[in-house]
Order: C-alpha cells, then structure tokens, then sequence
C-alpha cells in the first residue's frame, strides 16, 4: 500500500535518522512546504484527513504524525545563527578605532572641526590628521593613544583623510601622518609631520605647550584665511562671515606755523655799551707822556 501511495506521489520518504523510521505519512507538497516556512494551517488539516482515510490500510496500527525538521546531514543551523556570525565579522574593530581614549574625538565635518577648537577654551587641542591606508598612521596609533591617556587634559582630534580629503585640501593638509596644536587666543601653535621613529617631536610639543596657562582673550581657533578657504570650498556645507575690519578715523589736521624769514638787515641791531664814567675820566686826566 505504500509503494502505491509513493508512486502516486501522495506520500514521500524521508532520510531516516534516530527519531524517524524513514517514512513520512505527509504528502510531497506539505513536505516541502515544512522544510521551506513551517505547517501551514491547510496543509495539516490535509496531512490529517490523509491519515484519517488510510487508517483501515494499516490494520488498525497507530500511525504517529510527526514534524519534518529537515534533512539530516546538511546543516541544521537557524540562518539568524549564521546572520549574526557575518555580522560579527562585518562589524571588526577598526585600526583608528582601537584604545581610543575618552578625550579623543573622531571629526564628523568642517563645522564640527571648527566648533571644537572654538569650545575647547584655553585647553590644549591636538588635531591628527591620519588616514586608513598609511602604514605610518597606523604605527603611530598605538602610541599616540597611550599619550592621550597620560594627558587627560588634552583634547585630542581626529580626522579622517579618507572621508574629509576636500577639507583636507582646504586646510593645506598634504602629508600624513600630520598634526596641529591649537590653543585658546593664541590659535595654532605649531604644526608638523612625524613617524614612529620620530616620535620624539611629538612628546617635546606636546610638552611644551600643555603646561598650564590662562589667557583673557577669546579663543581663536583656525586662522581666519583658513575659515574663508573652507567656505569657499563647494563640496563643504560650511559658512562663515568675516568680521567687518573697523574702519581708522583720520586725525584732526593740524594747520602748519607759517614762519616768515628774516634778513639780517630786518633784525634789531644791538646797542653798543659804553661806560660814562671811564669816558669822564679820560676827559679829566691828562694824557701822561712819558720823558727823559
């Protein structure tokens, strides 16, 4: 009776494992409809009736309906298992993204980069200009990650090359790695390329300008020839104003001391002096001759 059932494709055979004897009672279809999304409310009300108008065929046996989990030896893993693990892998940490320290912050656009500067006060900030596939850059992480963590009170930025090249052209940003030290009114510090090997000029600036120091006036953060050359750039959403150059107030002119010049024929002559009393004198002695 099941050798008639099978040819005229009303029953299937499974692949006989530790809980099926290699017999399925359902039909082709709702075998395949098991293995693709589940039962289906029809199918199993038919698998039932099926069962129901054979049972006088098998002698009274009890038949046993049973799920169809799939066919054994190829791979029982749920897909969500399977999704996750790509996912995973699709999600690896990243070299630039590997001991960040909390007072180092990825860039997201030229506004950002300029807010930044301009809400940092009097604290030193270091802007690190790197990119994905400099192999200096990536030597240089490790390192400059552990000086971030010795100095929390420097704010370190960082800007990716790859994903911000326009304001990197804009900025006069050519070589890499590259940095940039900015700090309160006095805006940019210094700026300068180094490597792993020269390590060394990165610890002296980062020494020499992170001692503690307190300025009256507000910050400057980038230089104003650099702000217009970032919002002239077409490919940045970023605008910026320049000041109004107050305009100087011409002095009071003074009117000019006209001298007249003078001859010597139009000066006073002075008065000769004589003395009365001598001349007297002359008049009353007599002129003494001297004789023999």
């Amino acid at each position: 009776m099941v050798d008639v059932l099978a040819k005229a494709n009303l029953l299937s055979y499974s692949y006989p494992n530790q809980h099926s004897n290699g017999l399925s009672l359902f039909p082709k279809s709702f075998t395949r409809s098991c293995f693709m999304r589940g039962f289906s409310v029809k199918s199993r009300s038919q698998a039932f009736r099926l069962s129901s108008s054979l049972s006088s065929d098998f002698n009274g046996k009890r038949v046993v309906l049973r799920e169809y989990k799939g066919l054994p030896g190829r791979g029982n893993s749920p897909k969500g298992s399977i999704k996750a693990q790509i996912g995973l892998i699709g999600k690896s940490q990243k070299w630039w993204e590997k001991g960040l320290q909390p007072n180092m912050k990825e860039v997201t656009s030229a506004q950002d980069l300029v807010d930044s500067l301009l809400n940092a006060g009097d604290k030193l900030v270091v802007v690190d200009f790197f990119s994905p596939g400099c192999g200096g850059c990536k030597a240089l992480h490790p390192k400059i990650c552990q000086l971030a963590e010795m100095h929390p009170d420097v704010q370190f930025l960082q800007v990716n090359y790859e994903e911000h090249k326009s304001m990197c052209y804009s900025l006069n940003v050519h070589v890499l790695p590259f940095f940039r030290f900015y700090r309160g009114a006095h805006g940019r510090l210094c700026s300068f390329s180094c490597t792993n090997a020269t390590i060394k000029k990165f610890k002296d600036a980062l020494a020499k300008h992170a001692t503690d120091r307190c300025s009256l006036e507000p910050t400057k953060g980038l230089e104003e020839k650099e702000l217009i050359a970032l919002a002239a750039n077409k490919d940045l959403s970023f605008n910026f104003t320049p000041k109004p150059q107050p305009t100087p107030v011409p002095a009071e002119e003074e009117l000019p001391v006209l001298v007249t010049p003078h001859t010597f024929s139009d000066l006073p002559l002075p008065l000769p002096s004589t003395n009365l009393k001598s001349t007297q004198d002359s008049k009353e002695k007599p002129l003494v001759v001297s004789g023999r």
